[in-house]
């Protein structure tokens, strides 16, 4: 399969799955991050931080393969290596183990507003590119981290 299969060029794809996979690289640290946060966390807020965790790293596991899913779409294989993923990423890893539960959740909204920069140049690229496909995948990732950054934030009552 290739892009002009779903309408689109070749050239106006190719941004788009570079940026896609860029992405994806970011994705699945971040994801892991969360599942060093969902086991390490503890304290005072351990049971509610424990069930948030989870759910954004669930969630973030569908995503990724929404994200891998349609580069495969256009046409194109997703990057699926850890040390691509490492090289790539802008996010980087953290030791979770004995980090206050304030300051996980802060390393996670630090994340996400990383992931959210990306999807809005992904919005433009796409938009440029007439892949509303795309755009209308990256814009309901990009919503469910915007609630979500805004619920973590006032978790830890950070202005």
């Amino acid at each position: 399969m290739d892009a002009k299969e779903i309408s689109l060029t070749e050239k106006a794809v190719k941004p788009v799955v570079d940026h896609l996979n860029d992405l994806l690289a970011n994705y699945h640290i971040h994801y892991q991050k969360l599942r060093g946060c969902h086991w390490n966390v503890k304290g005072n807020n351990f049971f509610t931080l424990h069930i948030k965790f989870e759910e954004l790293y669930t969630q973030a596991q569908v995503t990724i393969d929404e994200i891998a899913e349609r580069v495969l779409t256009l046409g194109k294989p997703p990057v699926s290596t850890f040390a691509e993923y490492i090289k790539i990423s802008e996010i980087k890893e953290i030791n979770t183990i004995g980090v206050k539960d304030s300051n996980l959740v802060k390393a996670v909204i630090d994340d996400m507003a990383k992931l959210i920069e990306l999807e809005r140049e992904i919005m433009e690229i796409s938009e440029k590119a007439g892949d509303d496909g795309t755009n209308d995948m990256i814009n309901k990732f990009m919503q469910y981290k915007e609630k979500n950054t805004w619920m973590l934030r006032s978790f830890i009552n950070q202005d």
